[in-house]
């Protein structure tokens, strides 16, 4: 019996966490750290997902029904009914690419909205609940004095991607009680990470591609110091904030590439730099390739209005004042792992 008793009061101390989109890149990093709190974790994917970073036997798993309101609200009912209500959502779960615009809206703001819908009208909001945006619902920086982006700039998207987020951003906000915080990440690299990697791979290989004769600015931030950001945001008692996440430093293109040839130990790489003009032309023959065949790819016109943009910076200091937050993670530290990462896992 005390046995029993003391288990029981462990179980009901547990915090309960859903994260939305755990399969992904930064999801499963998520699932990592609220594993390594102790937290009951939900991770929701679907069911055809690869879980290959979500091995852990401790993790429940949930396909939730965003596209039908109704059928996601009694899902919901019927979850908390059974497991309890979960304390903190990250809603982490979206697309970045596609292959026609009518996707990002569809399930970055439509999906969205129905899942925080289902929480308020089945009663069971969370304590807190994340939305994971990004610098891109933002839109164009400053290009001629390259001033960073402000959270009190008025934000002018230019992207179906940015739009469905900046949407999906004031939808949150303008829910009367409704405990969201909003981060919005700037480049996002680490192990497991795809698209940085296509570009680790081809300097590998002895090739710099770079688009674009104007100098071009840049922000990152590692994945691990993401993570470490959204717990805390989590665990303070702050509520209904947006902030940009960035690790604070500014590099150029070249100094982000540099920095790659250098862990690589390449001294030698072809650098390749195509106007943007022709960068365009092929996006464009791309994004008609993508509306035939109805597969995402990593140039549209859309993905161009991404590429083109010449300051990719944001104000992140106030991450500073309000959480405290200190970037475990330089650029250079951060690529380190990463590539040794890379190595490990054959992908190098």
């Amino acid at each position: 019996m005390l046995i029993f008793v003391h288990v029981y009061f462990d179980f009901r101390g547990m915090k309960k966490i859903l994260i939305t989109g755990a399969s992904g890149f930064i999801g499963s990093f998520y699932v990592d750290e609220a594993l390594k709190k102790g937290w009951e974790v939900w991770a929701g994917v679907r069911w055809s997902s690869n879980r290959q970073y979500l091995t852990d036997n401790t993790i429940h798993f949930i396909d939730l029904k965003y596209e039908h309101a109704e059928a996601l609200q009694l899902q919901l009912e019927e979850h908390c009914a059974q497991y309890g209500k979960w304390d903190y959502v990250i809603h982490n779960a979206g697309l970045t690419k596609s292959a026609d615009d009518a996707s990002f809206f569809r399930v970055n703001h439509d999906y969205t909205i129905n899942l925080i819908n289902a929480f308020r009208k089945s009663g069971n909001t969370p304590e807190k609940f994340v939305y994971m945006s990004s610098l891109g619902a933002f839109g164009p920086g400053d290009e001629i004095h390259y001033a960073p982006l402000r959270t009190e700039d008025s934000p002018n998207p230019n992207t179906a991607y940015g739009l469905s987020k900046i949407q999906s951003e004031r939808y949150i906000q303008s829910l009367p009680d409704f405990p969201y915080i909003i981060l919005r990440p700037t480049g996002v690299y680490g192990p497991r990470e795809k698209d940085y990697f296509l570009m680790v791979r081809m300097i590998n290989r002895g090739l710099d591609v770079a688009v674009g004769f104007k100098p071009q600015l840049l922000n990152f931030i590692y994945v691990k110091d993401l993570v470490k950001v959204c717990f805390s945001a989590i665990e303070s008692p702050i509520r209904n904030r947006i902030w940009f996440v960035a690790d604070g430093d500014v590099y150029s293109s070249q100094e982000y590439t540099g920095i790659v040839k250098g862990i690589l130990k390449k001294k030698y790489v072809l650098r390749i730099t195509f106007p943007l003009f022709v960068v365009k032309a092929v996006s464009t023959i791309a994004g008609a390739f993508c509306w035939l065949t109805g597969k995402a790819s990593l140039l549209n016109p859309d993905k161009y209005q991404i590429i083109k943009q010449r300051n990719w910076t944001c104000d992140s200091s106030a991450l500073q004042k309000d959480l405290g937050f200190v970037p475990s993670y330089s650029l250079q530290k951060g690529m380190e792992e990463t590539v040794e990462w890379y190595y490990k896992n054959g992908w190098l």
